[in-house]
């Protein structure tokens, strides 16, 4: 064991890492370094419950055996895991941490005898509600992020009083709970509670699931912090508080982006008018064109913006386009990534993917500023993107993404698509700009198309 003044200023040194982690990850410059702190921290923080002084541990064996089992599971998943796949990956982590924490407060409060202060009794029942939520929820959200499911709004007649009849039935058993300190009651309310998780999820169209991820891993940080309360342990509280803290902001900075509040965001289906059929089924032309022409464009462009997107990393292209733009700076072109800030499917999904091509920071440029730039852009080139360029989201009011902001794509000179196939964007809904005459289509898998777009601008 280890003095009791030692113990407290370890955990004083691992909180504070916990904060420069987060700080660190504010920017993709230090985020590599923000996450290692926050590593490292945590493994202290996992290493020194074994000799705290406050504390007797019992079935050791049983808790080394499930870390060696955790790493076990979890460093070859991280290693193995498709950088598209990332999104699914964090979504499993933040139910999994939801989980545990409500399982632990489970087991605790079936050892609160009658003794118990309501404090302790109301903080338990609290972890195990807003942890069940987050685990089921972000099983919905892994499963909508997989397409193992539907990823568009799942409603059906009354869905919104049968959501709040299921949340006030969970509040009401968690009274319940309080009172009567019994198996049968926390046992009703962990079901209601894991029910009601899928309900608050199901209604979310497949674009807005990073934010309700963001808002899941805010609720597990909250279960986390009231976890720590009913054990005490100051650790718990302060990573849960900071974790819970830093989803809320996030949540709330991407429903922003989103361009509408977080209410619509969640529950918005319920009120979204359905968009007219189109009839007569139309064929509409567009202008395909083949590397040389895409690398002729570009060659004679003194601006170029490039716009990356899931398709980006489904081709894993990111050190293809690195190539590309190393090249045209090379001839002379202003180069820029237009980075939106919910591209892909997670936040900072395409700083994380262009940062392992080791991109330069000062050539992503966010929403905000590229926006301005785009008149006098000769070139932009859309890879793997296409909501967040849709001009539905300014002109087709009832849509899955109006009132989003998007990247001004359509003010450039020339706009150049690579795409796979015509099929709409996550959101499902048609891009209109592909159908303009100044867009040019480049089909074929992203990585070979750049590949040859390369070789052929090398040969002018």
């Amino acid at each position: 064991m280890i003095s009791k003044n030692l113990y407290d200023l370890i955990g004083l040194a691992i909180a504070v890492c916990f904060i420069l982690a987060l700080k660190g990850l504010s920017s993709p410059k230090t985020a590599r370094r923000g996450n290692l702190i926050g590593a490292f921290g945590a493994l202290i923080a996992t290493a020194v419950v074994f000799r705290s002084p406050d504390m007797t541990l019992h079935h050791k064996w049983w808790i080394m055996g499930a870390i060696i089992f955790g790493v076990g599971v979890g460093v070859p998943a991280a290693r193995r895991i498709q950088m598209t796949q990332m999104p699914q990956l964090v979504a499993l982590f933040n139910g999994v941490g939801g989980g545990a924490a409500a399982l632990v407060a489970i087991v605790e409060y079936l050892k609160l005898g009658s003794a118990a202060s309501t404090p302790d009794v109301v903080a338990t029942v609290f972890t195990v509600i807003v942890g069940c939520v987050s685990f089921s929820g972000s099983i919905v959200t892994f499963l909508k992020l997989q397409e193992l499911m539907t990823t568009r709004p799942v409603i059906f007649p009354g869905g919104r009083f049968v959501i709040a009849a299921t949340l006030l039935g969970t509040l009401g058993c968690a009274e319940w709970v309080i009172h009567s300190l019994g198996n049968v009651s926390i046992t009703v309310m962990a079901v209601l509670a894991l029910i009601f998780g899928v309900l608050f999820v199901l209604p979310v169209g497949g674009a807005d699931v990073p934010i309700v991820i963001s808002l899941l891993n805010a609720f597990t940080g909250l279960t986390v912090a009231a976890s720590g309360y009913v054990l005490q342990a100051t650790l718990l509280i302060v990573a849960g508080t900071l974790v819970g803290a830093s989803g809320t902001i996030l949540t709330r900075l991407m429903a922003a982006a989103m361009g509408r509040s977080l209410f619509g965001t969640l529950f918005g289906a319920f009120t979204a008018k359905p968009q007219a059929a189109v009839v007569g089924g139309e064929v509409r032309s567009v202008k395909a064109g083949s590397p040389d022409d895409v690398a002729i464009l570009l060659n004679y462009a003194q601006r170029v913006v490039i716009v990356p997107g899931f398709g980006l990393a489904v081709a894993q292209a990111q050190h293809t386009v690195r190539e590309l733009a190393d090249l045209l700076t090379s001839k002379g072109v202003d180069v820029a990534y237009g980075i939106h800030p919910v591209a892909g499917r997670m936040p900072g999904h395409m700083n994380v993917l262009l940062a392992e091509a080791s991109v330069p920071y000062e050539q992503l440029v966010e929403m905000d500023e590229v926006n301005p730039t785009f008149p006098q852009t000769d070139v932009v080139l859309v890879v793997g993107a296409n909501d967040v360029v849709n001009p539905a989201a300014k002109t087709t009011p009832g849509c899955p993404i109006y009132g989003m902001p998007i990247l001004d794509v359509a003010s450039a000179g020339n706009v150049i698509f690579l795409k796979r196939s015509m099929r709409p964007g996550f959101a499902g809904i048609e891009n209109e700009l592909l159908y303009d005459p100044k867009t040019t289509l480049l089909f074929g898998d992203a990585k070979d198309s750049l590949t040859k777009v390369v070789s052929a601008l090398k040969a002018l």
